[in-house]
C-alpha cells in the first residue's frame, strides 16, 4: 500500500523530475516508510512506500528489473502473490525479492496486459517498457486503488491522488460541469473518467491502458460481472447459495491476512465487520486486534455503536480498542479530513474514518474492513422499492430513491453559468441501465452501485482516510470472485430479512443474533449531521469566503436561505444539503483551486 506518481513525455524532451518529486512528496502519509524516484529517457516514476510485504529494501520502488527491461511502481496488494511467484519460478523466472511488486513485473512480462486476470487483489500500477518506450497503467477490478491522470499534447502525468497532480503544476483547475452535475444530483458520486476538475481524469476500474511513446493509447476493460441467472445454477436452493457464498467469503477473509505485519479489523458493530471477525475466529485467529470509534451525542442522536461492537469483541475475545473521540477533536478533524480527500466526498463518515484511522495506525498497519457488503448484497434501503419494478421503468424508479435532487431543481441552486442544459446524471444512469447483463431492476441497481457508486464513494472514502494515516485497509466483501458469485445470486435472496439476507443466514450459526437482527447503522457523527455552533460557522465561512464568491457556483439567495435553516434541507437520502455545498467549497479552497 503506497503512493505512486509519474510522467511520460510525448514531445522528445526529458521528464520533469522535479515535478515528479513534488507529486511524490505530497503522498508521504500514504507511504511513510520509504521513498524513491527513477528516470530514464522520457519517463520518470516516483513512489512512497508503506512496508507491508517484504520489509527489506529489496522490495523498494520504483522497482527496476534490468534483466526484463521493466520498471514498476505499484499501490495495493496482490493477495495471491506467493502462488503466482511459485508459478513464475516454475516457468524459469528468477526473483531478487519476496515482494508482490516484483510479481507484477514478471507477470506482465509473461502474460502481457492479461496479467491482471491472474491477480487477486487491489492494485493500481504502472509498468514502463525500456525497449519500446511503452507505458502500461492498470487498476483493479473494483477500483479499490485510485489512479488519477493529467494529459496534454506534450505529456501524461499520473498519481495515486488528485492533489499530487496539482502539486506537479500545469493542471487545468476549471470546474468540470458534468462532474458538478453528478456531485449535486448523483448522490455526490462523480463517475470515472470525470473528476470535479476539468484537467484531471481518473482511470476507470478494471481497465488496462497501454500508452504508446507518442501519446496514443488503447483501453481494455478486462472484467465485468454478469447480473444474470446462470443456467448451471438454476436448481440451486437458498442453502446452496448460502454455502457457496460462505466459502467464497472465507477465502476472501483468509486472503486478506497475507502480510509480513499484524492485521486487525475495523469493528463497527454492524453485520459486515462482525462477520469478518467471526470468520477469522472460525479460522483460528486468536487475540485479533479490533477497533471501534464513537463520538459525543448531539441533538438527541447517539454518536456510537459500542453496545454492538462490545458484544462481538467479548464473544470472540478480541483485543478490542474502543476509541472515544471528544468533541474538541471533531472540528479540527473536519479540515484534516477534507485535506485528505482526493475528491470532495460529502459523507460525514469521512471524518469518522479519518479519526479512527489516526488512532488505529498507532497499533497496526493493516486492517480488514466491511466496506462493500451493502452494494454487493443489497443492504441499502433503496433496493426493496425496486423489486417488482418492470425493467423498462428501472431508471426512473432508481433515481427517485437514490438521486439527491432532480435536474429541474438545479436552477434555483446553481448560478446559470455553471449549469448544463442536459440532465447529465439521468443520461449516465440510463446509459448504464441500458447495457445488457442485468436481468431485473434490482440487478441493474446493484450493478451500477457496485461498478460506480461503490468505487467513487465508500471505497474512495476508506482509501483516502486510512491512507492519510499510513494504514492499509482491505475489503474482503470486494473480493472479485465473491462479487461475481453475488452478482449471479437471485435478488430475492439478497433482499431477504430486510437486506443482505444471505449474509445474515451465514452469520446466524457463527455469532450473536443481537448483531445480526439489529437495525442498520452507520458511522454516526451527529455534530456534522446536525449543523450548529462552530460547525455551522465553518460552513458559513466556506460558502462566504472570497474564493467562493469569486467562483460563483451557488446562487447567493440559495446560500442565505440554507444558512437561515441549516438543518431543514435534506437530500433524498437524508444528507444535509448545506453541508454538501460547503464541503465542495472547503475542498476547492483547501486545494488552492482559484
Amino acid at each position: 500500500m503506497c503512493g505512486l506518481s509519474g510522467e511520460l513525455r510525448f514531445d522528445g524532451r526529458g521528464p520533469d523530475v522535479d515535478a515528479v518529486v513534488r507529486m511524490t512528496a505530497t503522498m508521504v502519509q500514504r507511504g511513510p516508510d520509504g521513498a524513491g524516484v527513477w528516470s530514464a529517457g522520457p519517463v520518470a516514476f516516483g513512489h512512497r512506500r508503506l512496508k507491508i510485504i517484504d520489509l527489506s529494501e529489496r522490495g523498494a520502488q520504483p522497482m527496476v528489473d534490468s534483466e526484463l527491461g521493466l520498471t514498476t511502481v505499484f499501490n495495493g496488494c496482490i493477495y495471491n502473490y506467493q502462488e503466482l511467484r511459485d508459478e513464475l519460478v516454475a516457468a524459469g523466472y528468477r526473483f531478487f525479492s519476496t515482494s508482490d511488486t516484483e510479481v507484477i513485473g514478471k507477470a506482465y512480462h509473461r502474460w502481457g496486459t492479461r496479467c491482471v486476470d491472474h491477480f487477486a487483489g487491489m492494485f493500481a500500477f504502472a509498468v514502463s517498457e525500456r525497449d519500446t518506450g511503452r507505458l502500461v497503467l492498470a487498476r483493479d477490478r473494483l477500483g479499490i486503488k485510485p489512479l488519477y491522470l493529467a494529459v496534454d499534447s506534450e505529456r501524461l502525468r499520473f498519481a495515486s491522488t488528485l492533489p499530487a497532480l496539482l502539486a506537479g503544476g500545469g493542471v487545468c483547475s476549471d470546474i468540470d460541469l458534468v462532474a458538478f452535475h453528478h456531485y449535486l444530483s448523483f448522490h455526490s458520486v462523480v463517475p470515472a473518467p470525470h473528476t470535479i476538475l476539468a484537467g484531471v481524469r481518473k482511470l476507470p476500474a478494471a481497465t488496462v491502458r497501454v500508452v504508446e511513446p507518442d501519446g496514443r493509447f488503447t483501453d481494455e476493460v478486462y472484467w465485468s460481472p454478469s447480473f444474470t441467472r446462470d443456467p448451471a445454477r438454476v436448481d440451486w436452493t437458498a442453502r446452496d447459495w448460502q454455502d457457496a457464498i460462505a466459502e467464497k467469503l472465507r477465502l476472501a477473509v483468509r486472503r486478506r491476512m497475507v502480510a509480513d505485519v499484524p492485521v486487525g479489523v475495523l469493528l463497527s458493530g454492524g453485520l459486515d465487520s462482525s462477520l469478518i471477525v467471526a470468520l477469522l475466529a472460525e479460522a483460528g485467529q486468536h487475540g485479533l486486534a479490533t477497533f471501534s470509534v464513537g463520538f459525543e451525542a448531539v441533538g438527541g442522536e447517539s454518536g456510537d455503536e459500542f453496545a454492538y461492537s462490545d458484544i462481538i469483541a467479548r464473544h470472540f475475545g478480541t483485543d478490542h480498542h474502543q476509541i472515544r473521540v471528544p468533541g474538541s477533536r471533531l472540528l479540527p478533524a473536519v479540515d484534516a479530513a477534507v485535506a485528505a480527500m482526493s475528491e470532495p466526498m460529502v459523507s460525514h463518515d469521512c471524518v469518522a474514518f479519518y479519526l479512527l484511522s489516526q488512532e488505529v495506525s498507532r497499533h497496526v498497519k493493516v486492517v480488514q474492513s466491511g466496506q462493500g457488503a451493502d452494494e454487493v448484497f443489497a443492504g441499502y434501503s433503496w433496493y426493496p422499492p425496486l423489486a417488482g419494478v418492470p425493467r423498462d421503468q428501472a431508471v426512473d424508479a432508481y433515481l427517485r430513491v437514490f438521486a439527491d435532487r432532480p435536474h429541474r431543481d438545479m436552477p434555483a441552486m446553481v448560478e446559470p453559468h455553471h449549469l448544463i442544459e442536459a440532465d447529465a446524471s439521468r443520461h449516465f444512469v440510463a446509459s448504464h441501465f441500458a447495457r445488457p447483463g442485468a436481468d431485473t431492476s434490482v440487478d441493474a441497481a446493484l450493478r451500477i452501485d457496485s461498478a460506480v457508486m461503490l468505487i467513487d464513494d465508500p471505497v474512495k472514502r476508506v482509501d483516502n482516510m486510512t491512507m492519510a494515516a499510513g494504514l492499509e485497509a482491505r475489503t474482503p466483501f470486494l473480493d472479485h470472485e465473491l462479487v461475481e458469485l453475488a452478482a449471479a445470486c437471485p435478488p430475492e435472496l439478497k433482499l431477504a430479512s430486510g437486506g443482505k439476507g444471505v449474509l445474515k443466514d451465514i452469520g446466524r450459526p457463527l455469532m450473536p443474533v443481537d448483531v445480526i437482527d439489529r437495525p442498520k447503522g452507520y458511522f454516526p457523527v451527529p455534530a456534522i449531521r446536525h449543523l450548529d455552533g462552530p460547525f455551522l460557522d465553518r460552513v458559513r465561512d466556506a460558502l462566504t469566503d472570497p474564493a467562493a464568491k469569486s467562483r460563483g457556483l451557488f446562487r447567493p439567495a440559495w446560500i442565505q436561505a440554507m444558512l437561515a435553516a441549516p438543518n431543514d434541507n435534506r437530500t433524498t437520502l437524508g444528507a444535509n444539503a448545506l453541508w454538501q455545498a460547503a464541503l465542495l467549497e472547503m475542498w476547492l479552497q483547501t486545494q488552492g483551486v482559484a
